[in-house]
């Protein structure tokens, strides 16, 4: 296929945290907020006047420092973040909103305050008390916490936190998600003509960037997508459509390396990724906006921090219906090593989605940069062959291939 226009432009907004969008609506006042979860409902730090980055280390090499003051039995992506934070990598952010989401995440926010690794003028630290629960007390947990703690420390910062903004903050997420979700349909060809690595590096874009700063060029990839043609060789290339779920994934060479091995990546549900993350939020002119945004992220989110039953098999449904929408083949499931949730949930999976659902699942314990091992093209090349062999198997009318 003919190379996106705009690829090597977003594969070069990813190599630094502090890219050149960050700095230029820093330099055009807007306040830059970080935060390392999605439990922040995003479009409260986008408000005008404002842009969220989640925390990433990209490059990294040693995680020794974070190691030291996190112990090396806590999730790669926060030492690695810490490790980023030490050496100044985060120096331009106005604010970091941590949800506490998990123990890690929050030992990683009280490191970076405790160690005052972020020292830019007026830099302060925000931390939410996020529900458990996805019912109408967690609801009302996140509102009150949106409320009372949140908003105010936006307007701290003279952004406008009022009803009008916050549906202008919503209008342009939205739009973010239509274009996104435009691209990512066409995943659901038969010979998609675009791969599972093109689409996650604009998706990735949309949270380590400005959004306004981006927006010109999702529309011009979506346009440019409906007469792109597919790879006449993409047959050979990849040998099975794939859905890809877990933790946090912010390692592109991670999502090539598994497409290097054969395997189509058509989509996704993982954090950083799409699903539900890049949904839309539908407002109504009755309810309180605010109310309604928290009721939005505490629904939508599939994140196994919540941990009412109803939830722990609706994760499971969702995961199967995507994959079927997208007409997968099989599931990876990966988990980032140390990882307090997931841990336990790709338990989960890898026994419950074969044996309840019918899907092959690959799981998958990773580092948080593994995009050129080769244990994990082994691992990917030989479940690929798994799959080609159940195939050949079904077809010849085998029972339980």
């Amino acid at each position: 296929m003919k190379d996106l226009k705009h690829l090597i432009y977003f594969e070069n907004l990813l190599q630094e945290a502090d890219n050149e969008l960050v700095k230029e609506a820093e330099a055009e006042g807007q306040k830059c907020i970080g935060t390392q979860c999605s439990q922040v409902p995003e479009v409260l730090i986008n408000l005008p006047g404002s842009f969220s980055v989640r925390l990433f280390a990209p490059r990294t090499g040693s995680i020794d420092i974070g190691t030291y003051y996190m112990t090396s039995l806590t999730c790669e992506y926060c030492r690695a973040v810490l490790e980023r934070a030490l050496e100044g990598g985060y120096q331009f952010l106005d604010a970091f909103i941590d949800p506490c989401a998990c123990s890690q995440h929050t030992d990683l926010a009280d490191n970076i305050e405790q160690l005052e690794a972020c020292t830019k003028p007026g830099f302060f630290m925000l931390h939410m008390d996020t529900p458990m629960k996805s019912d109408t007390n967690g609801i009302n947990h996140m509102y009150n916490q949106c409320k009372k703690e949140l908003l105010p420390a936006m307007a701290s910062m003279g952004i406008d936190t009022s009803d009008d903004a916050l549906r202008k903050a919503v209008d342009q997420f939205n739009e973010m998600c239509r274009l996104l979700k435009e691209i990512g349909d066409h995943r659901k060809a038969d010979n998609p003509n675009i791969t599972g690595y093109e689409y996650y590096v604009l998706c990735l874009a949309t949270y380590v960037c400005p959004k306004d700063k981006i927006m010109d060029k999702l529309r011009e990839t979506a346009e440019e997508l409906k007469t792109r043609e597919p790879d006449p060789d993409a047959g050979k290339k990849y040998r099975a459509r794939i859905l890809l779920a877990g933790s946090e994934v912010d390692d592109v060479n991670f999502i090539k390396t598994i497409e290097d091995s054969g395997a189509l990546i058509v989509a996704d549900r993982f954090c950083f990724g799409t699903f539900p993350d890049r949904e839309e939020i539908v407002l109504n002119d009755e309810e309180d906006v605010l109310f309604q945004i928290c009721r939005d992220a505490v629904i939508k989110c599939q994140c196994p921090r919540y941990m009412n039953t109803d939830r722990i098999l609706e994760r499971k449904q969702y995961i199967d219906r995507l994959a079927k929408e997208y007409n997968a083949d099989g599931i990876i499931v990966q988990q980032m090593k140390f990882c307090n949730f997931w841990g336990y949930e790709r338990a989960d999976y890898q026994h419950v989605l074969p044996n309840e659902y019918g899907w092959p699942v690959l799981s998958i314990d990773r580092a948080y940069s593994s995009g050129a091992s080769g244990q994990l093209r082994t691992r990917v090349q030989a479940f690929i062959e798994s799959l080609e062999i159940k195939k050949i198997n079904k077809k010849k009318g085998v029972v339980n291939a």
